[in-house]
């Protein structure tokens, strides 16, 4: 049987804010972090818009350590720093055995790989920086993590593009609830606004056209007019917990962790499959345990392409059955960007604090009606005062995988 599995703490840096709190506030005050790039390669790209987080690692870190870190492990340990202070006391030493790090990562630590090239090819250097394999690595923001709260059971990493950090979420969630370990921290960071990476978005021809008159209204969910995706950095960070744990410890609980769903499309390597988004939220619902009418808001993957959103409205009309037409949907992306390995994470969050506030962030820059997009998006301003007992958050990839998490009210 199932352990009871609760959140405790959460923490992001993201486009729009610097902790939960204020990223929350720009979401319900519909504020696009959405913006032209300043970087020096900006005038050699088509696309150069995006959402970049204002970070200064010398505020975090000390100069060393900050040179030893990736930017994508930068946020990762800023995020979890949030989130484990917010869950309280709780990594002892007899716990630390117990504990784990769940965390996703698109690209890893594109700033290094970069930056490495850059040394190689263009000014023509014979060497790399010393500590360039442990920065790029993958799992290097896992790893910092582990070290730096000295957790000493599990600590993986999930990359499967922007599903990443879900899954891990959802594969902490498994473990703590088979009572494999008691306490975890969980989600998953990205950083790859780099030259090379937005040119190879740029030859997938999926990046949002910016918008002439405001290049903040360049990425536009379910509106008939939307162009595609625009790309952002961060990270989302939650610690879960054992509910027998929590209430040990005397433990504020933020919500319960109810379903995951997972599933793979097995059809195509970008293009989405309507099937296998339907097979993911419904085995999230099952596990919960709710009716699709439970759901009071769903926080979609919402990217912005022309197809992806026609097809993630069809399979939540699959999913929901007639629930679907009553249920209120949002596409924060709008504001905050697509944070690929982060993005799970960050929306996950947003719809928790969306659950406890009782106000549902909107879809900004909806526009027209699109007959293929007909559900209920929250356009363009926040709704108000809404009971909401559950709810569910979308995330599909590149590769054909789909994660679905749900979450609950906390009800002891």
């Amino acid at each position: 049987m199932m352990r009871r599995v609760v959140v405790t703490g959460a923490g992001v840096l993201a486009p729009g804010g610097a902790d939960a709190p204020s990223f929350f506030s720009s979401l319900i005050q519909c504020r696009s972090s959405i913006r032209l790039l300043q970087s020096a390669f900006a005038d050699k790209l088509q696309t150069r818009i995006a959402a970049v987080v204002d970070f200064d690692a010398k505020a975090h870190f000390p100069g060393l350590r900050a040179a030893t870190l990736d930017r994508f492990s930068q946020f990762a340990l800023v995020a979890a720093r949030q989130a484990v202070a917010e869950a309280g006391p709780g990594f002892d030493a007899a716990l630390r055995e117990r504990s784990g790090v769940f965390w996703g990562t698109g690209m890893g630590g594109a700033q290094t790989l970069e930056q490495g090239y850059d040394d190689l090819y263009l000014k023509g250097l014979d060497r790399v920086r010393p500590l360039s394999v442990p920065m790029l690595m993958h799992n290097a923001a896992a790893a910092q993590i582990g070290i730096e709260f000295g957790i000493q059971g599990p600590v993986l990493c999930y990359s499967t593009a922007c599903a990443s950090s879900a899954n891990a979420i959802g594969e902490a969630f498994r473990a703590i609830g088979h009572g494999e370990i008691d306490l975890a921290v969980a989600g998953g960071s990205d950083a790859l606004l780099t030259f090379g990476a937005l040119k190879a978005w740029e030859g997938l021809h999926a990046l949002a056209l910016a918008d002439p008159s405001d290049p903040a209204a360049s990425c536009r969910p379910f509106s008939a007019d939307r162009t595609g995706l625009v790309l952002g950095e961060g990270a989302g960070a939650l610690v879960l917990e054992s509910e027998q744990h929590a209430r040990l410890r005397g433990a504020t609980v933020l919500a319960e962790f109810a379903g995951y769903g997972r599933s793979n499309d097995a059809a195509h390597i970008t293009k989405p499959a309507l099937e296998g988004q339907v097979r993911a939220m419904r085995l999230a619902l099952g596990e919960a345990g709710l009716a699709p009418a439970a759901i009071g808001y769903l926080n979609a993957h919402g990217t912005a392409t022309p197809i992806g959103d026609a097809i993630e409205t069809a399979a939540i009309k699959r999913a929901f059955g007639e629930a679907a037409a009553h249920l209120p949907i949002s596409s924060t992306k709008s504001m905050h960007g697509h944070l690929m390995g982060a993005t799970g994470a960050v929306e996950l969050i947003a719809a928790m604090m969306a659950m406890r506030s009782g106000v549902i962030p909107p879809t900004a820059n909806y526009r027209q009606a699109d007959p293929d997009c007909d559900l209920d998006y929250v356009p363009n301003s926040a709704r108000q005062g809404v009971a909401i007992g559950a709810v569910m958050s979308n995330s599909f990839a590149f590769g054909g995988g789909n994660a679905v998490l749900v979450l609950r009210r906390y009800d002891q």
